[in-house]
Order: structure tokens, then C-alpha cells, then sequence
């Protein structure tokens, strides 16, 4: 079993969540709720490994708090 960190945002615009796994060309999806995003992000990860293991362009590091005045 192989584990991807995903990147999850919600648009304020259209109240979707959007996810995203850095580095990794065309895994991103959206959905209503973080289950329906697990799942659609579960099933575009498996569509783009049918084409065989993709050589990631980055790798997630983490998050920084950045502060300015």
C-alpha cells in the first residue's frame, strides 16, 4: 500500500474542498465534504497509477507561519 500526503484547501467562492498532492501531476479533485474528497482523491490516485509509478515533481515538506506587520 502506498500513502500520499494531500493538500486540502475549501474555495470560498463555491464552498468545495479542494485537494491536491504536491508534486504529483493531475492528483486534484474537489467534493462537498472531506469523505466524498477522500474518496475522489482515493480514486484519482489509482486512475493515474494505472499508467505506472510517476515521478513526483516535489515533495510536501510542511507549513510555516509566516507573520508581517
Amino acid at each position: 500500500m502506498k500513502q500520499y500526503t494531500a493538500v486540502i484547501e475549501k474555495c470560498f467562492d463555491t464552498g468545495l474542498y479542494v485537494g491536491f498532492v504536491p508534486g504529483f501531476p493531475g492528483a486534484h479533485t474537489q467534493a462537498e465534504t472531506l469523505d466524498e474528497l477522500q474518496k475522489n482523491l482515493q480514486e484519482v490516485i489509482e486512475m493515474l497509477l494505472e499508467d505506472g509509478e510517476p515521478t513526483l515533481e516535489a515533495e510536501f515538506i510542511g507549513t510555516q507561519i509566516v507573520k508581517v506587520n
